[in-house]
């Protein structure tokens, strides 16, 4: 067969007892109880290690899901992504653990100050070795912005105006705060800097005022790089302009097509080259020695899931609350009312494999599309996207360590086999492993160089 290009994986993991399926810490052989246990995650990240992934991809949330019924009841009863820490604290011990894998850690632009923000990721970046990524968000929980002093989540627009005001702020203190040789470090004067080549930023911004400077020495990547999840039409245009990564969360590699095209189009807007924005979709994978073997555990699987969990997680994806509607009546039935004539319920109506599911059976199946076969049908699904324009996948676990544990022993082999995954990790920081012969820093073309070389003029 001959060899195809080589794909990017993460594993799409969340500090919790439960991140998209539902229950399944209460599966025979699921460790998911153990997360507060640092051996757990370690035991994972070597695991991923080992299968040469290229980063454990960290989701975050600020508060229960509380659409479902207006109440968080049903997602606090279920462990649905709750409760949870914070994966910042985490990153380090696995860094410890790991030579090569990646780290990806979501934060909001609401979550924190940009100043103090911008030294935690420099932190993290030292402490990994060059290996941490920012996934930036804009949070889409009601409840965090009021958690977080907002009075609730401001509108779309103003979120993505704060959120570039605020990536101005860390563009100026990763890149134009500190000179390149502005870390002197001679024993024999006993000066560790020189003050003439660390700046303040003098930020004023719509949301920010920041002087600066910033207050961790450059680390290995400087910026750390740069992942965004975000679809929308502001979106793509902010992931044009900032991301190296985007995590689009298209169900099918047809659907996926359309907006890879528009965040290339996006980039070379920006004046950046399109293949510098990678593209990763999202999968759950059950595997089996057969099809037959495949597909039967998966039925087992949905099955065991929690109708009501998946009701409060989808109320808050799809921004509908499906307590309106009683989980045991039948499709056919609410079809013939005008709710399930438009809208959200009528095209879930229309997607349904079963015409005789409950709305709670098809809301659960809905939560748990996933790739079902042997290794070599999931890697000839994975070409699919591939040829859809997608340049990675992140790697969503049924049951931790159980679905990353069958993907590295059985799929990984068979993707290598074909070329469509790394075989083992190319040297220097996360950003030279995804971009190898590129450097550790920023291309050129990145709006962040352009800010470095206002100041500096290199």
């Amino acid at each position: 067969m001959a060899d195809r290009p080589r794909m990017l994986f993460n594993a799409f993991n969340i500090f919790s007892a439960s991140h998209h399926d539902q229950g399944m810490w209460a599966w025979p052989g699921s460790r998911q109880l153990e997360y507060n246990d640092l051996d757990y995650w370690v035991d994972i990240a070597q695991l991923l290690e080992r299968g040469n992934f290229d980063t454990l991809f960290f989701a975050d949330v600020l508060a229960p899901y509380d659409t479902f019924g207006s109440s968080r009841e049903a997602s606090v009863f279920s462990g649905m992504q709750f409760p949870i820490n914070d994966p910042g604290e985490l990153i380090p011990a696995l860094a410890y653990a790991t030579k090569n894998l990646g780290f990806v850690l979501t934060q909001n632009i609401l979550q924190e100050p940009p100043y103090s923000f911008a030294r935690k990721m420099s932190t993290l970046d030292h402490l990994t070795k060059g290996r941490i990524s920012w996934n930036i968000v804009t949070t889409f929980l009601p409840g965090a912005g009021r958690n977080l002093g907002f009075g609730g989540l401001p509108d779309h627009g103003d979120r993505y105006a704060r959120a570039d005001d605020y990536i101005d702020v860390v563009y100026k203190l990763w890149e134009a705060s500190w000179e390149d040789d502005a870390v002197v470090r001679n024993k024999a004067l006993r000066q560790y800097n020189e003050p003439s080549k660390i700046h303040e930023i003098n930020h004023v911004g719509p949301f920010y005022d920041v002087v600066g400077p910033h207050l961790s020495e450059p680390s290995p990547q400087r910026t750390p790089f740069l992942m965004q999840a975000g679809v929308s039409p502001r979106g793509r245009d902010y992931a044009g302009r900032n991301a190296e990564g985007l995590f689009i969360n298209a169900l099918t590699p047809e659907e996926a097509g359309p907006v890879v095209s528009d965040v290339r189009a996006a980039a070379i807007r920006h004046g950046r080259s399109p293949h510098n924005v990678k593209l990763f979709g999202i999968l759950g994978f059950v595997v089996g020695s057969t099809e037959a073997e495949a597909k039967r555990m998966h039925e087992e699987i949905t099955d065991f899931q929690s109708i009501e969990a998946n009701l409060a997680k989808q109320s808050v994806f799809l921004n509908y609350d499906f307590s309106q509607l009683d989980p045991k009546e039948p499709i056919f039935e609410i079809g013939k009312r005008p709710e399930g004539q438009t809208g959200i319920v009528a095209d879930l109506i229309a997607m349904s494999p079963n015409p005789s599911y409950t709305i709670g059976e098809l809301v659960r199946w809905y939560g748990n599309l996933r790739v079902v076969g042997t290794p070599e049908q999931i890697a000839d699904h994975l070409e699919k996207w591939q040829d859809a324009g997608v340049d990675g996948m992140n790697v969503q676990y049924v049951v931790s360590p159980g679905t990353f544990e069958d993907f590295v022993n059985h799929v990984s082999p068979e993707l290598r086999r074909r070329g469509m995954m790394q075989s083992g990790y190319a040297p220097g920081t996360l950003r030279e492993k995804i971009f190898p012969g590129n450097g550790p820093f920023l291309p050129d073309e990145h709006p962040a160089r352009a800010i470095r070389r206002a100041a500096f003029g290199s």
